[in-house]
């Protein structure tokens, strides 16, 4: 798993970027409202919901927000109803992607993520064409230094999960897709701060790029697939280069 560490450093520091721009705010909504409409408007009787609310929080989201993204799900708001879709395409090199969507337009999104993939040298690829390369995940990140990393390792498997992920600013714990909810309450029963509690699909073989040239194509193609107003997700099975990451840095 070492290398999704370190692709996780990447996200890390475009998340930042991310959150002075806003964008982070509407990834967060568009979650809050998946949830609701999958499982209605009241945390308490929605895991899936109760997550996106504490993510949402972690990030400073107002309350007016979330409460204006839980009304959007149930439909109080009116306007075409919010459906969630995936993608799945290749893009230069045949670096793999999935694309989570939470759209009230399925024609425009579909249309939209091919331009995306299109103009930078990729291609939509069928259902499940993509999907069978990455195994589903439950993803639990904690700020780094509130717990030694031992200390924090054995109360994560303790609490059931699969893999432990320590880091300077920040902690990955991954778990079985039905555990995420389990491990995440057991560690804030703790005391742990838990800053993201969501499911992910992780790489089982990566594909290292080593070529300066082909890391900017891959990388201006996942910018702009997470940049597009309705992704919520975006997983991929590249790493950079170590050498190639300097330069690019």
């Amino acid at each position: 798993m070492a290398g999704h560490n370190k692709w996780s450093k990447v996200k890390h520091i475009k998340a930042r970027v991310d959150a002075v721009k806003g964008r982070v705010f509407s990834k967060c909504a568009h979650e809050i409202a998946l949830a609701a409409r999958a499982g209605g408007g009241d945390p308490a009787a929605n895991a899936r919901l109760r997550a996106a609310i504490e993510n949402a929080k972690a990030v400073s989201m107002p309350k007016d927000n979330i409460e204006r993204a839980i009304r959007k799900g149930t439909g109080e708001l009116g306007g075409d109803a919010i459906q969630e879709v995936s993608y799945e395409g290749y893009g230069p090199a045949g670096i793999a992607f999935i694309i989570e969507i939470a759209t009230d337009n399925l024609n425009r999104s579909a249309a939209d993520i091919r331009s995306i993939f299109t103009k930078n040298g990729g291609s939509v690829a069928t259902p499940g064409s993509v999907s069978y390369q990455f195994d589903r995940k439950g993803e639990i990140r904690l700020p780094g230094g509130a717990i030694s990393e031992a200390s924090l390792i054995e109360a994560a498997i303790e609490a059931g999960a699969d893999d432990v992920l320590p880091g300077d600013d920040e902690h990955v714990i991954l778990t079985a897709p039905n555990e995420l909810g389990t491990v995440a309450n057991t560690l804030r029963g703790i005391g742990l701060v838990v800053s993201s509690e969501k499911m992910v699909s992780i790489a089982r073989n990566p594909s290292v790029v080593d070529d300066a040239a082909i890391a900017r194509q891959v990388l201006k193609l996942h910018d702009q697939l997470d940049d597009y107003a309705d992704t919520v997700n975006v997983f991929t099975n590249f790493e950079v280069a170590d050498e190639i990451l300097d330069q690019l840095a």
